[in-house]
């Protein structure tokens, strides 16, 4: 039961107390970890939520409460910042793939540094798997969950810049993961909710979607992550997660991958709504999988993979391999502070990790950051702003997704508190407020921050009905003073042919306070400067 429990990565809440747990059908609580790590003999966990020395703590928590050590892991593509408050947070991959189209080498310089100062600051704070770097190639627009989580849309830049972000990575003792095989990237459906289907054939996958991957794979990526994904022209029955043409066959056999199959959560919706949480577990398993990642029942998936070897359906053999590669990776991540390879069995005993906060968010870390977002950001109309012009009222109108869960926005976020140092009074609407320039024509000139980007869950990627209404509301009365686009770059695309030719406007792929300070200063540099106004910190080379 230990050799399938290895197999399997449970979810846990970045907080140290249970009263803190903010997904409680996910993130198991401390007591009920204790079990899986402790009796039943675990082999991993991701985590989300809470500060980076926070985390810190916690991941020494729960290596003291393991068996044997865990593979400790996070989504941090943007970052460990993304995830843990206090730490770097990048801006999204596509903003690398929009340098790269200019600049190809700054890009991929860019992408190394990333990689490396993701890695240096996971390990500062005991995660030792990076799930790291998105390899799909968003070719669709009307992608709901990829979007601009990808570096772009040609693959052999996304590609490039996938190996350069694993290369610097690879300065630490951390596992990188390319994702989702076979590739995500031209869907129009989001898989946290339902499956969705890929009809291209062998050739186009061939050409489009296996490319990165074979990039990935060739600068020695520890880990692939699999696609809830149907894709008939690989297996008319099972999606890839289950598929052993696609695992076994393809990506190990036909592209050479030696390393750890992950699958994706299997706890979500395209899995769960057509398989049971066990017998997901086991196709997981007979496709070739490693790794069953956050199944819905951790204990009874550890069940079902072992009754499946009892009764002949999975040979041992298949278990075997998977562990070996499991302990080929722990093995990999194990002592990294010690001078030389660690010992035969030296990661089954490693001393407690330093928790270094001192690599965390540091000035150059911070300036990389910034260097993204300014030569990625893009801007058009008359600008700066006068700082004399308009007078008299003004209004910073705020379009979020959800007000309530938005981590980058609060009174002291740029977004908020710089406008109103001119003089703006805030408007905040999201999808759960009524749209009040649909019924009140706005008196005032009105700035325009649209927070607009593809998220897991949301279903969709585009604008939405209170960001639409408002927008067009404004450009027929003539109230738009100046508009900032955070995230999305389909959304200025889509804008773009309605956008006056005499509007200041200026599009970012952040969402951060960084990604903030940087836009309202190309829109109010001047008005800034001429009041004594700061944008906040500036990390320039």
């Amino acid at each position: 039961m230990e050799q399938a429990a290895q197999m399997v990565v449970v979810r846990a809440s970045g907080h140290l107390f249970d009263h803190q747990i903010q997904y409680p059908t996910w993130e198991a609580d401390n007591q009920t970890l204790q079990v899986y790590l402790g009796d039943l003999g675990v082999g991993g966990v991701i985590l989300l939520g809470g500060s980076a020395g926070e985390i810190g703590l916690r991941s020494q928590q729960l290596q003291g409460w393991a068996k044997t050590p865990l593979l400790l892991a996070a989504d941090i593509e943007e970052g460990v910042g993304q995830r843990f408050s206090g730490a770097t947070w990048f801006p999204p991959p596509m903003a690398l793939g929009a340098i790269a189209a200019e600049n190809p080498s700054l890009a991929l310089s860019y992408a190394e540094q990333m990689g490396a100062i993701t890695a240096q600051e996971a390990q500062a704070i005991g995660l030792n798997w990076v799930l790291a770097p998105v390899v799909d190639v968003n070719n669709n627009p009307a992608n709901p969950v990829i979007n601009i989580r990808a570096f772009g849309d040609k693959p052999d830049s996304v590609g490039k810049l996938a190996a350069a972000f694993i290369r610097g990575a690879q300065r630490h003792a951390v596992l990188t993961t390319a994702k989702h095989f076979p590739g995500h990237g031209d869907t129009a459906v989001d898989s946290h909710l339902t499956l969705p289907t890929l009809t291209h054939r062998l050739e186009r996958l061939a050409q489009i979607e296996f490319p990165p991957f074979q990039h990935a794979i060739a600068a020695g990526v520890d880990a692939v992550m699999s696609a809830h994904l149907q894709v008939p022209a690989l297996d008319f029955q099972h999606p890839a997660t289950l598929s052993h043409p696609t695992l076994t066959r393809i990506l190990r056999r036909q592209l050479g991958f030696q390393g750890l199959i992950v699958t994706d959560a299997l706890v979500m919706g395209a899995i769960t709504q057509q398989y049971g949480p066990y017998e997901a577990a086991v196709l997981a398993v007979e496709a070739g999988a490693d790794i069953l990642l956050m199944p819905p029942d951790p204990e009874g998936a550890i069940r079902a993979v072992c009754e499946a070897v009892r009764v002949g359906r999975i040979p041992p053999e298949r278990l075997q391999a998977s562990l070996e590669r499991i302990w080929r990776a722990k093995y990999k991540v194990a002592s990294p502070t010690s001078a030389g390879p660690p010992s035969l069995h030296a990661w089954e005993h490693p001393p407690a990790a330093a928790i270094q906060l001192d690599r965390i968010a540091q000035p150059q870390s911070l300036t990389l950051a910034a260097n993204i977002l300014k030569e990625s950001t893009l801007s058009g109309g008359p600008l700066p702003l006068d700082a004399d012009a308009p007078t008299g009222e003004l209004r910073n109108l705020i379009v979020v997704d959800d007000s309530l869960n938005c981590r980058f926005l609060s009174a002291a976020a740029p977004a908020i508190s710089l406008p109103q140092r001119l003089g703006y009074s805030l408007q905040l609407i999201d999808s759960c407020t009524p749209c009040p320039a649909a019924s009140q024509p706005p008196a005032q000139p009105t700035l325009l921050q649209l927070f607009i980007r593809g998220n897991p869950f949301r279903g969709g990627s585009g604008l939405t009905e209170a960001a639409t209404q408002t927008l067009h509301t404004l450009i027929a009365d003539d109230k738009l003073q100046a508009l900032i686009i955070y995230g999305s770059p389909y959304i200025l695309q889509q804008l773009q042919p309605q956008i006056p030719d005499t509007l200041p406007y200026c599009f970012t792929y952040g969402q951060t306070p960084e990604a903030q300070a940087i836009s309202l200063e190309v829109l109010f540099g001047r008005a800034m400067k001429e009041m004594g106004i700061s944008g906040g910190r500036r990390f320039t080379d």
